[in-house]
């Protein structure tokens, strides 16, 4: 039987989920191996150098630079606090004498007899870790943080915005095709991960936002909404570090598309138990896909190989007879599908150039031809 492979999202009730869990820079772990830790869990922690400050002291003082170190009021490594006199002039027979103040709270640095500057060094910043998903930690890495894994449901997304949250999922729309308008949200819906069928409207985020969703997952979304959203166009390399006060994740494309309805199922299924939900996006080499993960009940405990395991042992991102995938280019965006045909022989494209194709068998009950590179496969 022919078989080819590309780059899928995975939608599957069951999988082994591993989420690796560390510090920018070294601190302290928090948590001990085989501890069970929740999605808000710090499990580690740091604290980062806080902002340097620069002052030309000696200028405001109309000092030479070598005679700055017997006009300072505070020695290196005193606490200071903003508008606080640092340094004084001797002034004319002891009177209009001029001051440094403190530009922020901290601590004093650096004197130079050099250059006449003042460094204070801000408080320091800190670094938390949480554990994102529910489950056990398997594993400490000493000094950075931790793996933690469980058994979840995973679906991943087309496409996202912001970052890592957390919440309950609540069904606003009935079916996978009814649009998500603002009528849909409600109150009951603070800190909640919203989920939708087809597309996300401007005014349902607007109003989710308003109430303290934590996140909105639906089918698709509007370019122009997204746009408006944002403030600006979105870049091509990476999300996930917008500041938008809530997770965007569309599963299907951008347009009024409906969500697929096996993942419109899987998340009703599960509708009121907490979700983690990542809208970081990587569309370039080292892809990173927004997801949603579902940690179950032990009941629900399987063997899996990772993230993003396939269901009953598939290898991850293979296309054979039967392989349902979704369509990711025009014209025939969105559409899902099983591989019903792998000619071996290159086809002629409509362009005049020629590639290796697949004959999907859609959903509707059509037959269509596309090039290889224009599915991914739908895992689960």
């Amino acid at each position: 039987m022919a078989k080819a492979f590309t780059p899928g999202l995975t939608v599957t009730a069951r999988t082994t989920y591993r989420a690796r869990r560390v510090l920018p820079i070294a601190g302290d772990v928090l948590v001990a191996r085989g501890a069970q830790v929740n999605a808000d869990t710090v499990v580690a922690q740091t604290f980062m150098e806080g902002d340097a400050f620069p002052m030309r002291a000696a200028n405001i003082l109309s000092a030479n630079p070598k005679d700055l170190s017997g006009l300072m009021l505070k020695k290196l490594g005193d606490t200071v606090a903003k508008d606080e006199p640092i340094a004084r002039s001797k002034g004319i027979f002891g009177m209009m004498k001029t001051e440094v103040k403190s530009a922020a709270d901290g601590v004093l640095e650096s004197i130079s007899d050099a250059t006449g500057m003042v460094i204070i060094r801000g408080p320091q910043h800190p670094v938390a870790v949480q554990a994102y998903v529910s489950g056990e930690v398997i594993e400490v890495i000493a000094g950075e943080g931790v793996v933690i894994e469980n058994a979840v449901a995973l679906i991943q997304g087309i496409f996202g915005v912001s970052g890592e949250t957390h919440g309950p999922i609540a069904m606003a729309n009935a079916a996978a095709g009814d649009t998500l308008d603002e009528a849909h949200i409600t109150a009951a819906m603070k800190g909640c991960v919203v989920i939708g069928g087809a597309r996300m409207t401007a005014a349902a985020i607007k109003k989710a936002k308003t109430v303290g969703a934590a996140a909105i997952v639906s089918g698709g979304i509007d370019d122009q909404d997204l746009r408006d959203f944002l403030g600006h166009d979105i870049g091509v390399a990476v999300t996930g570090s917008e500041r938008t006060g809530i997770t965007l994740i569309i599963t299907e494309g951008f347009g009024d598309v409906a969500m697929a309805a096996r993942t419109f199922k899987l998340l009703a299924s599960h509708a009121g138990r907490v979700a983690s939900v990542n809208g970081a996006t990587q569309i370039r080499a080292g892809v990173m896909r927004p997801e949603i993960v579902i940690p179950l009940d032990a009941a629900h405990h399987g063997s899996g190989g990772g993230p993003a395991a396939a269901a009953g042992g598939a290898v991850a991102g293979m296309l054979e007879i039967g392989t349902s995938v979704r369509v990711i280019r025009d014209p025939y965006f969105g559409v899902l599908g099983t591989v019903a045909a792998l000619p071996e022989q290159p086809a002629v494209l409509g362009s005049g150039s020629r590639a290796r194709v697949l004959e999907v068998a859609t959903v509707d009950g059509s037959r269509i031809t596309v090039p290889r590179a224009n599915v991914e496969v739908i895992d689960g």
